[in-house]
């Protein structure tokens, strides 16, 4: 059991850092939420197709022109740094009612990568104020290619590829969302 708990965290640990940013750059990886060990929160488990989604949450994306809901989702979170590495990493699908919420402790510059994430998403990045600051439409898969935010954000919000165009969400637009307990 001992040789199995050492591989599994020599395993991690080498996981981790392959999602480590290049050369000096804050790098977030835009990708699945895998396994963690962080208290209170359950683990997805790994499948043929990439971990199952694990619903943490809701999210609500607001008109800025009127006000009105546009679509709630099921969300996931990534709040710590082995979360926010892990993303949507080994993901094979996902549904356009799920996403990923990526919480900072404050706004900055961010820049993701599709490293290890096998769909295409719509990345968006929001303000501390819940305002969508921009939008990052159809990522490339497996890119390690940044995807930078061009403005600062506290969160960032990660959905499949395509949704801000089916649904309209917009550059302005907010989001609101509510954490399960």
């Amino acid at each position: 059991m001992k040789q199995l708990n050492l591989v599994l965290a020599l395993t991690g640990a080498m996981y981790l850092a392959a999602c480590q940013p290049k050369s000096g750059q804050q790098k977030q990886n835009a990708s699945a939420g895998g396994d963690t060990t962080t208290p209170g929160v359950t683990t997805p488990t790994p499948r043929a197709d990439g971990p199952v989604f694990t619903k943490e949450g809701v999210l609500s994306f607001i008109s800025k022109a009127k006000g009105d809901t546009i679509r709630t989702i099921d969300i996931e979170l990534a709040q710590t740094d082995e979360e926010r590495a892990l993303g949507l990493m080994n993901r094979k699908s996902m549904e356009d009612t799920q996403g990923m919420l990526f919480i900072f402790e404050s706004a900055q510059e961010q820049s993701f990568w599709m490293k290890n994430t096998y769909i295409s998403l719509d990345i968006m990045y929001v303000d501390a104020n819940k305002e969508i600051v921009s939008i990052r439409k159809y990522t490339t898969p497996l890119s390690e290619d940044g995807v930078p935010s061009l403005k600062p954000a506290q969160y960032v919000v990660e959905t499949i590829a395509g949704f801000s165009d089916k649904f309209h969400v917009q550059v302005g637009d907010k989001v609101d969302f509510t954490i399960q307990k």
